[in-house]
């Protein structure tokens, strides 16, 4: 799947039913997804969006009514989009913590390529709190779901709970500003630590504990 030409859910009225439409609003999604980058939410602005996308002002309200209705969609959208990216090497018969290896690289590379996503996740903590709930709650059910499948093949422990996901999603989140957005690192090496954390610990072996 092109996640480039994922479009988030909308209301039954503002879907788009041609191509040329679907053209239209994707273009005015990647037009958002600069202009908050950027700019952030409050000095966004609906005009800018639409310079940006080289459409009309009337189109922009064809599918959205108003700039909050747009950074809505727009955190659905790059939700979405984070999900593709991290499921694109994904494949149900690795190994579990090679998924999540898998996961996490893909991510960083989404993360280098749009380096907005943190300035606008972030924002919508306060300018759609429901929107920046749902985009961490679902992330971290689907790492809370390969992680239960995993010990239901008997790869992982068997007490693994939510709060797991939730530690390896923070971890996710961080390394991704810090070898992602804030410098560049090779995203496969970065996974590799990442994984090594998951399956070793940071624990030293007992044998050296004992020495």
């Amino acid at each position: 799947m092109n996640t480039d030409e994922a479009l988030p859910p909308s209301p039954s009225d503002k879907v788009p039913r041609t191509e040329r439409g679907r053209k239209t609003l994707r273009k005015l999604l990647n037009a958002a997804e600069v202009e908050f980058g950027e700019k952030g939410f409050h000095d966004a602005s609906i005009n800018g969006i639409t310079m940006r996308a080289g459409t009309a002002l009337g189109s922009f309200y064809t599918y959205f009514d108003s700039k909050e209705a747009i950074f809505r969609a727009l955190v659905s959208d790059l939700s979405a989009r984070v999900r593709e990216a991290a499921r694109k090497r994904q494949d149900e018969h690795l190994p579990a913590l090679e998924q999540e290896r898998v996961a996490l690289a893909g991510f960083l590379r989404f993360a280098s390529e749009r380096k907005e996503i943190y300035r606008i996740i972030d924002e919508a903590e306060f300018v759609d709190p429901s929107s920046f709930r749902d985009h961490y709650q679902s992330t971290a059910q689907r790492i809370l779901e390969r992680l239960r499948a995993g010990a239901q093949r008997g790869e992982l422990r068997s007490d693994l709970e939510e709060a797991h996901a939730w530690a390896i999603m923070g971890m996710n989140v961080f390394l991704g500003m810090r070898y992602a957005v804030w410098q560049e690192e090779d995203p496969e090496r970065i996974a590799d630590i990442a994984a090594g954390i998951l399956g070793a610990g940071i624990t030293a072996p007992k044998e050296r504990q004992e020495d």
